[in-house]
């Protein structure tokens, strides 16, 4: 009988296939999912041990999978393992180095899987849940007398996901004007 649950997470059927052939038999149970509306209703649903999530997902993005285990510490102790073929994608969401997941770069070998499984169960049991901000990202105690809890963390979370946005729009506008200086010369 399994002893362990890992949820896949990609829309390829061909990597959620080879990651069963990859593991161990007898180990796991080895749940999917092809996008990230159905990953992240089977992370609530299953509480699996290990998630695997590819990036580039339909429905919702992994991107947006990540933000939304980031907001629930029960989920954020779950050890992850991020996919992508292209890991400039995952690097212009979060900058390296991830602190709070493992990395590995599609395709893989068996061995790269296994220890990014490793590296993933590592990461998760020394990172602490967090449900906001640090504090010198904190709304002042007068502004937010009034507010719920509830309302409190959905503005945060909102603040959390602007800031990510303008860090994303100045990374590419600095891309831009190194384009366009390239252009000039």
């Amino acid at each position: 009988m399994a002893t362990h649950k890992i949820l896949v997470i990609d829309d390829s059927k061909v990597i959620r296939q080879r990651v069963k052939e990859m593991l161990p038999a007898g180990n796991f149970e080895v749940l999917e999912a092809k996008d990230g509306l159905e990953g992240l209703q089977l992370i609530q649903q299953e509480h699996p041990n290990l998630i695997m999530l590819d990036f580039l997902l339909p429905k919702m993005s992994g991107w947006e999978v990540y933000q939304q285990i980031q907001t629930q510490p029960h989920l954020q102790a779950i050890p992850l393992l991020v996919m992508s073929g292209r890991k400039e994608e995952v690097t212009e969401k979060i900058s390296e180095p991830f602190e709070r997941f493992a990395f590995i770069e599609k395709p893989f070998e068996k061995k790269e899987l296994i220890e990014s499984i490793k590296e993933a169960m590592r990461i998760a049991s020394s990172v602490k849940p967090t449900l906001s901000p640090p504090p010198a990202a904190a709304a002042p105690a007068a502004a937010v007398a009034g507010a719920s809890a509830a309302e409190i963390q959905a503005l945060e979370q909102k603040v959390a996901t602007l800031q990510g946005e303008v860090d994303q729009l100045k990374k590419q506008l600095g891309q831009l004007v190194t384009f366009i200086k390239q252009k000039l010369r």
